[in-house]
């Protein structure tokens, strides 16, 4: 019974109880008609003449009593039989009959549960935290205990969805208002570098400065991509993943001119947002070329159709990846090490966002390592 289903249990429990009653119902049938079957015949034997038995006659009359004491036994076992058998059969009839529409009707009582897994199971399954959480049951029907939960439930979702929304509107006016003393900081330690006077301690500690001033801009530029891409798409372009790769590849490739960039660059058209895509490409290449090996490593970059769907892989050399920390590096601020980032190699935001702007667009990013060291990124995304 515990591995059975909710619609089984309560289909046999219906029918095991009807079967009971049936069964309970004709034994008690049974019962009184045995007790108050009349005489066969309309003769009883008591009235039959009494007589001697050492008499002709009175032999002839017991005779005769024997033979009608067995044709009323026989007669009343005769019906009783047929009460059991035919009551036995009908009771299997309408007990399977029973059952059926017991199902008919546990499936039907249950149907606004299925509509409350079926919301959950979408918002569940959503690609992005936070996405689907507009969905909503809004269930019909009287105000029962299923109505009640399937409204709770609606609550909880447009709680949930204010709260996402309002962190996602957070980081993005966040890292809004942290680029503006950003380009300030920028702006006068730019001045104070270049200024005739300034001595080499000066300067050097200007540089210092800015390519910190540089790292943060580029942190908040990718918490405000991240928070941007998870927000569904409004307006679409078509858009050839060919031609952003072409493009990515020679800019991130001068990043890194000892690592060689391989291009297999077929028709891949989508639509999507251009900037979106243009982000997704770049930080795929340049955390391939980033983590790489320079004395003979390569990075290979292939765009086509595959199954009728764009596709964009890209492939480097690299240390060896094992297969259980593969997930980690899509989360934000992770590292295989599972440690948030510290360092001058980046702040781990690169594949969480080609992961996000991939859902956003429809599509999914996956990866997987390579056996010799390195990893497999490939996005698919929808058709045109």
């Amino acid at each position: 019974m515990k591995r059975l289903t909710i619609r089984a249990r309560l289909t046999v429990i219906y029918g095991g109880l009807f079967l009971l009653a049936g069964v309970v119902l004709l034994a008690v049938t049974y019962v009184l008609v045995d007790q108050r079957m009349p005489q066969p015949f309309g003769v009883k034997l008591s009235d039959l003449p009494k007589t001697t038995p050492t008499t002709p006659s009175g032999q002839n009359v017991d005779k005769l009593r024997a033979l009608m004491q067995e044709l009323q036994d026989e007669a009343k076992r005769n019906a009783l039989e047929s009460l059991l058998t035919q009551g036995g059969i009908a009771l299997i009839v309408v007990s399977t009959v029973a059952i059926a529409f017991g199902w008919l009707l546990a499936g039907r009582a249950l149907q606004p549960l299925h509509q409350i897994t079926g919301t959950a199971r979408r918002i569940a399954g959503a690609d992005t935290a936070g996405r689907g959480l507009h969905e909503r049951i809004a269930l019909t029907g009287p105000p029962d205990e299923v109505r009640e939960l399937a409204d709770t439930f609606d609550e909880m979702l447009e709680r949930l969805d204010r709260s996402f929304d309002g962190q996602r509107r957070f980081v993005a006016n966040a890292s809004h208002e942290l680029r503006t003393p950003l380009a300030l900081n920028r702006a006068l330690v730019e001045l104070a570098v270049t200024r005739p006077d300034a001595s080499a301690e000066t300067r050097r500690l200007g540089e210092s400065l800015l390519a910190v001033n540089e790292r943060h801009e580029r942190l908040i530029d990718g918490l405000l991509t991240l928070a941007d891409s998870e927000n569904e798409l409004t307006e679409r372009t078509p858009v050839d993943l060919a031609e952003v790769c072409a493009h990515t590849t020679d800019q991130a490739g001068k990043q890194a001119p000892d690592v060689r960039v391989r291009r297999a660059l077929a028709p891949a058209p989508t639509s999507g947002d251009p900037v979106l895509l243009e982000r997704l490409t770049f930080n795929l290449v340049e955390n391939a070329l980033r983590h790489n090996l320079p004395a003979d490593g390569w990075v290979e970059v292939r765009t086509g159709m595959v199954e009728g769907r764009p596709t964009l892989t890209v492939a480097n050399t690299g240390p060896v990846i094992p297969g259980y920390d593969v997930e980690t590096m899509f989360q934000p601020f992770r590292r295989l090490s599972r440690e948030r980032v510290v360092g001058a190699r980046g702040f781990g935001l690169g594949l969480s966002i080609v992961r996000a702007v991939a859902r956003a667009h429809g599509g999914t990013a996956e990866a997987q390592p390579r056996p010799d060291g390195g990893l497999i990124v490939t996005v698919t995304l929808p058709p045109v």
